[in-house]
């Protein structure tokens, strides 16, 4: 059995998960934010469970409900809530986002995704990996109208995508109602192109907060930013 990923306060198991824990997921869990006080939470396409353990770590929810489509990502999920000091906070249902949908009457605070986003078809020759990372499973489109519906009037989405996409997706949300708050652009380091938006939206609009974090200043030695986003989780922060 292969090791689990150990973070400062729980540890997930992730080898049947077709994608694995990443800066990303990292990145999203960190930096959303909590300012709302949020007493319920969603995170669309759980994966491991990474971003609600990130929040029930970060905060007082009463409920941090996840959603995952795949079978085994789904069980790994639910095995990484129970095992986590929060067990009694989470709950993961097996549903793709549509399903979920016509199942529920609830709204929430605060949503997260980490959505797949190789939009192009690409193939590892892993099916379950390239379900996960193309967003043929979970449309941008689809998954802002689900936003849109299960979002509490003064609640807040965040997400992360490809640099390439913040405009799309910026658009799309526009269309429902949800306007951009804050947008955080991610590079590697200080000469890498922009690769990653951290975005956040809400239903108000506003004047947007833009700002941008940088990850390393060369390999392996981590910006100011980048230590105190994330020394909360990280065991060698």
């Amino acid at each position: 059995m292969t090791k689990p990923f150990k973070f400062k306060q729980f540890e997930i198991h992730q080898d049947r998960c077709a994608m694995k824990i990443g800066t990303d997921g990292v990145l999203l869990g960190a930096w959303t934010s909590i300012v709302n006080h949020p007493g319920t939470i969603l995170d669309i396409g759980a994966g491991t469970g990474l971003l609600a353990l990130m929040l029930a770590q970060r905060s007082g929810a009463d409920t941090i409900d996840a959603l995952e489509i795949d079978e085994d990502a789904y069980e790994q999920c639910v095995d990484n809530f129970e095992t986590s000091p929060w067990g009694d906070r989470l709950f993961c249902y097996h549903a793709g986002l549509d399903e979920f949908l016509d199942d529920i009457e609830d709204q929430y605070d605060l949503i997260v995704s980490n959505p797949p986003f190789y939009s192009e078809e690409v193939s590892s020759g892993n099916a379950a990996r390239d379900t996960a990372r193309q967003n043929q499973s979970l449309p941008f489109d689809e998954l802002i109208e689900g936003v849109s519906k299960l979002l509490f009037p003064d609640g807040i989405f965040s997400t992360i995508i490809p640099f390439k996409e913040e405009v799309q997706l910026i658009d799309l949300a526009e269309q429902k109602g949800l306007y951009p708050q804050h947008i955080t652009r991610v590079k590697g380091n200080p000469s890498s192109e922009i690769k990653r938006s951290l975005l956040q939206f809400s239903f108000n609009k506003k004047e947007v907060l833009r700002d941008e974090l940088i990850i390393e200043m060369e390999r392996h030695q981590y910006t100011d930013d980048y230590i105190a986003l994330t020394k909360d989780f990280y065991l060698n922060m």
